[in-house]
């Protein structure tokens, strides 16, 4: 099968990768369509380290084509969103309903591919680049067959953890007011999210004046330009005083900071981006005199078994923007073109179109 491989320097598509077998609790997946994550540039661009050969991508859907002993859920046949979530099930984090906190699969590699005698890596517990995968069963949840898999591959991370964010972590409710620091793939869910929440005051903070118009669509009220503006007085002065909750969807010192003085007493800071491993948070020790708060969030905070049907339906009825994320859909053999449009900022989310209609219907 094919695949995109990462060797370190080099992010190229190969032919005669070999995923090895579903086990006990596993699943076979052929992947349909995945979509491209800052996460994937940024171990490409060593923002993120990462053992090599790897095959990376983590936001797909596909096909489940085989499963391992004792699968009674999904099916062979079953279209399925994929989560990056490999959890144990069985610890007490998974028994109380928080498996992003799951210590027993937090952070563990493992090399299920093999081209010729080389082991290579996957990222994320997935590695949706390949055309095949297996992965524990739990990571794999039946979507309806009618969803498009280019539509149903963005809730494997961009709306996990955008949305997520909002509905799980913030726990955004009616008559808030929300700020969200970068206005790409992750910060479009976090603003959509907020809007279904009833969030009254949803302000969009992006350097690329073109993205105004999409972050107004998923349901910005505000747009500001921290290019051209004070970015921390616009928000005062919008929200008299600063917004309950400010989402960094972007990551780094200076951003964070700033976020931090955005949020009025009581608010909250939720950090999605993903920062240097060297960054660190500076903030004077009276910013939380008055009950103001800094949350972390990994992957949403989601429950992907209950989280992704949520979201399947509120995309069904229309609340929940999918199709209008996409800017473009590329071809696999395309896939020069789509990271280097991401890399130019040209994208609100680009997904990697892994089989042709003929193929997929074989």
């Amino acid at each position: 099968m094919r695949a995109l491989l990462f060797d370190g320097s080099e992010n190229k598509l190969v032919d005669g990768v070999e995923v090895r077998t579903p086990g006990v609790g596993e699943v076979a997946v052929r992947i349909e369509a995945s979509g491209l994550c800052q996460s994937d540039l940024s171990v490409i661009n060593g923002k993120i380290p990462f053992s090599v050969p790897v095959i990376l991508g983590h936001e797909g859907a596909g096909v489940v084509e085989a499963v391992g002993l004792g699968v009674t859920n999904p099916v062979v046949g079953d279209h399925v969103v994929l989560s990056t979530l490999a959890a144990c099930g069985m610890c007490a984090s998974c028994t109380s309903g928080h498996p992003t906190m799951c210590r027993e699969s937090f952070g563990k590699t493992a090399t299920p591919f093999r081209i010729g005698d080389t082991q290579v890596h996957n990222f994320a517990a997935l590695s949706t680049f390949a055309e095949r995968i297996v992965v524990a069963a739990g990571q794999a949840v039946p979507i309806p067959k009618d969803v498009p898999m280019e539509a149903a591959c963005l809730i494997g991370c961009g709306v996990l953890t955008g949305a997520g964010a909002v509905i799980n972590r913030a726990r955004v409710q009616i008559g808030d007011s929300v700020v969200v620091i970068g206005a790409g793939g992750i910060g479009l869910n976090v603003i959509q999210a907020a809007r279904i929440s009833g969030a009254t005051k949803i302000i969009a903070i992006d350097t690329n004046p073109d993205k105004e118009a999409t972050a107004r669509t998923f349901g910005a009220t505000e747009f500001v330009n921290p290019s051209s503006v004070d970015a921390v007085a616009a928000v005062r002065s919008l929200t008299d005083g600063g917004v309950h909750h400010a989402f960094d969807c972007v990551g780094g010192e200076a951003i964070t900071s700033m976020a931090m003085e955005m949020i009025d007493w009581g608010g909250q800071l939720i950090m999605l981006g993903v920062a240097g491993p060297d960054a660190k948070l500076s903030v004077p020790a009276s910013t939380f005199y008055m009950d103001r708060s800094v949350l972390g969030c990994r992957y949403g905070s989601s429950r992907p078994g209950t989280d992704v049907p949520r979201y399947v339906d509120l995309y069904q009825s229309g609340e929940l923007y999918l199709d209008q994320l996409i800017t473009k859909v590329y071809d696999f053999e395309d896939y020069e073109s789509l990271f280097a449009d991401a890399r130019e900022g040209r994208l609100d989310r680009g997904v990697l179109r892994m089989r042709t209609e003929t193929e997929s219907a074989v």
